[in-house]
């Protein structure tokens, strides 16, 4: 995906919107909650025996006889763990939400990588424990099977998720699985510097039609159904998909996440101009 010509445009126009970043460098770019020696200052405090005289504020000592020493924001290298769902119901729309997700993270991946952060790919497969791609991850990705049966929630409960402290937290999937999104937001965002949370779905999903009857078949556990998909189902399952939606939200506003959903038709230009673009997680470079 690295080449393709839609995520190059995006790599070429928009940046990350990570967190202030006001200084480059050997320690990366993106802020923490520590404190370091950075360039942003963050507060006085009293000096202490063993801090780095360096640090005094010998202006304000003269002012006030106080010895005083300034804090600075520590900044860390932006790890971006990239999550994204390649279980079976990724597949649907004909292979649109498909595309999409590749596409969503190499560009996040290159755009990591072009701010000097170290990028991790890591595909919700049924591997246990799951295996991120290595430095090749981006090449592998027009290749990666979408197969898997199983879901995040699943994958967190069995502590299968190799997820490490002080990242970027980038999760890309459908979320059309049984959790409890409260709960989910919390797991995912527990550890994290930030947390950017994209629900990917089908214009069909997004907003049924009517069909009539049909037997409908679970594309991950193979049962089929035959159901009426008329104005009562329908409306049944906009109430749960917007309940959802607002639980999604409601838990990633208690940890500061944007939460965003992605029609998959729109296609990666449209959806990075106007969604990604307004919900911060991405900026004009």
């Amino acid at each position: 995906m690295r080449n393709d010509p839609e995520v190059r445009q995006v790599v070429n126009t928009y940046a990350l919107g990570l967190p202030r970043m006001p200084t480059a460098g050997r320690s990366g770019e993106l802020l923490g909650r520590g404190t370091g020696s950075s360039l942003e200052f963050q507060e006085y405090r009293e000096y202490l025996p063993g801090d780095d005289i360096r640090h005094v504020d010998w202006a304000a000592y003269a002012r006030s006889d106080a010895l005083m020493v300034r804090m600075y924001r520590e900044e860390i290298s932006p790890r971006t763990e990239i999550l994204f769902d390649v279980s079976r119901s990724m597949t649907t729309g004909e292979g649109s939400k498909m595309h999409l997700t590749r596409q969503l993270a190499s560009v996040f991946a290159q755009l990591c990588g072009r701010i000097g952060g170290r990028p991790t790919l890591i595909p919700l497969s049924d591997d246990r424990p799951l295996t991120p791609l290595g430095p090749d991850g981006i090449d592998r990705l027009e290749s990666l099977p979408f197969d898997a049966v199983g879901n995040l929630a699943e994958l967190l409960d069995e502590h299968a998720v190799p997820l490490k402290p002080q990242s970027v937290r980038i999760v890309v999937s459908d979320f059309l699985f049984p959790h409890d999104p409260g709960s989910l937001i919390r797991r995912l965002a527990s550890g994290a510097t930030a947390l950017w949370v994209i629900q990917l779905l089908t214009a069909w999903e997004a907003a049924p039609t009517e069909l009539g009857g049909r037997r409908l078949l679970d594309i991950e556990g193979g049962a089929e159904t035959d159901m009426l998909i008329n104005r009562k189902s329908i409306a049944a399952y906009t109430e749960r998909l917007g309940r959802l939606q607002t639980e999604l939200s409601r838990g990633c506003r208690r940890v500061h996440a944007p939460f965003v959903t992605l029609i998959a038709e729109q296609g990666l230009l449209t959806v990075c101009r106007s969604e990604l673009c307004a919900a911060g997680i991405l900026r004009a470079s």
